[in-house]
């Protein structure tokens, strides 16, 4: 959204200006936002005018509030008709998206007195359930809910007018189109409904997806380089995977930071993370995808508010995150998808702030480099940590080395390749205890 977008990624186009209601503009007014940004300035026009929308955007450029924008003045103008079922609905992949698209809806729907609901796991299944038949204008949630709801009879999907699919590349890579392509089909047909889908990359299945739930979707595309992060500092160490955590103590010692991002591959990582930094005097937190919603909502607050300087966290955190003076974001591990790399970099030098993107290539992680490089159409400044970057003296629990991918498997041990001698009391040579046989 404009609020979270640097200056040079805004056009000279007021959002005011746009052919929408005063209760919507006053809705804009409240969040902050003065000019649009290039996927706004595109798409907008678009959208208002009834037309469906394929668009190429990222994270923290500004497509959430577009679409948020068109909802609210598609539903204004239509009345509220005799229904059983949302108005319009917001499919998004995560419940982080899920969460943030209602806060920035709560914001820009103010004045318009219509109601809006989000609906994702981890929270009360019941309560939930009995919200959703209270028939929100604006329904917003994770394909797995929506359905599920939809299944139960406890929503119907049937006067849809207006349909948003966030990022649509996410949902093939979650593995949840089976369910997305359900709840379409559960939807008014394409030529009876507005579709806007949005996508970091309108990739060849992704554009089969809008030629089959679109009605001639007009594309928008914003360039590569437009969308890639301005205003951040990135640096690119190369190290072993035994040295990364003193690297990562040095880099917090004397670089510090009022908001670091550190980001993993795995849940395993995250867990030994937490424990060596919070052993070794800052205290954090991991969020990962097995931490129970009312948790991902405490930590994020606390980090938000400054109560939590580090925050760890696997990829559930590097889209639809917009969390305000992040100073570093630091991957431990790079990240095994290029596209991950945009998103997560992207997490700080918002709002116009300077940011620093610290990345460590380790032997495990290594073979991603030349990907991701490729996806951002340049090399990474890569400098070589002096001595005295690394953290001296005793560590106090440095987490253990999880591998990641190879170039090839490694080799067996010598004395793993040797069947042990037998043991006495009846164990061979694995310690696995015989059994006499009770043939006869």
């Amino acid at each position: 959204m404009t609020a979270t977008t640097p200056e040079h990624h805004l056009t000279d186009t007021l959002l005011a200006d746009y052919p929408v209601s005063d209760e919507v503009r006053w809705g804009i007014a409240d969040a902050g936002f003065v000019f649009a940004t290039p996927i706004q300035a595109k798409t907008l026009p678009l959208a208002l005018a009834g037309k469906d929308v394929a668009g190429q955007a990222q994270t923290g450029t500004g497509k959430t509030a577009a679409f948020l924008i068109t909802i609210f003045s598609r539903l204004l103008k239509t009345g509220p008709p005799g229904r059983r079922g949302p108005r319009a609905l917001v499919v998004a992949p995560t419940r982080e998206l899920v969460a943030q698209i209602r806060a920035d809806a709560e914001v820009l729907g103010r004045h318009t007195g219509l109601s809006t609901l989000a609906v994702f796991g981890g929270i009360d299944y019941r309560l939930q359930r009995e919200a959703v038949k209270r028939t929100p204008d604006l329904l917003v949630g994770t394909p797995g809910r929506l359905l599920d709801y939809e299944q139960q009879g406890a929503v119907s999907f049937r006067h849809v007018e207006i349909l948003v699919i966030d990022e649509a590349d996410r949902m093939f890579d979650m593995g949840f189109i089976r369910d997305l392509r359900r709840i379409l089909r559960r939807c008014p047909p394409y030529n009876r409904r507005q579709t806007l889908l949005f996508s970091a990359t309108l990739s060849l299945r992704v554009m089969e997806l809008a030629y089959e739930h679109t009605n001639n979707a007009e594309k928008v595309e914003i360039e590569p380089e437009r969308v890639l992060a301005h205003g951040i500092t990135e640096r690119l160490y190369h190290v072993s995977s035994s040295e990364k955590f003193r690297l990562l103590l040095g880099l917090l010692e004397k670089e510090g930071g009022q908001r670091v991002l550190i980001f993993v591959n795995r849940r395993t990582t995250a867990a030994d993370l937490v424990r060596g930094l919070s052993a070794n005097g800052y205290p954090t937190r991991a969020l990962a995808g097995n931490v129970p919603q009312d948790r991902r909502l405490k930590m994020l607050q606390e980090f938000k508010d400054g109560k939590l300087a580090v925050l760890v966290a696997t990829d559930v955190a590097s889209r639809g995150l917009h969390i305000e003076n992040v100073s570093h974001v630091i991957n431990y591990d790079l990240p095994e998808d290029a596209e991950d790399y945009v998103h997560r970099i992207g997490r700080t030098g918002r709002a116009g702030a300077l940011g620093t993107a610290v990345s460590f290539a380790c032997d495990d992680y290594v073979f991603s480099l030349d990907a991701i490089e490729k996806r951002v159409g340049r090399q990474i400044p890569v400098e070589w940590p002096p001595e005295s970057l690394f953290r001296s003296g005793r560590v106090a629990q440095a987490p253990r080395a999880h591998a990641g991918f190879r170039s090839r498997p490694s080799a067996p041990r010598r004395e793993e390749t040797k069947p042990k001698p037998a043991a006495p009391g009846g164990e061979d040579g694995y310690g696995r205890t015989k059994r006499k046989s009770r043939r006869r």
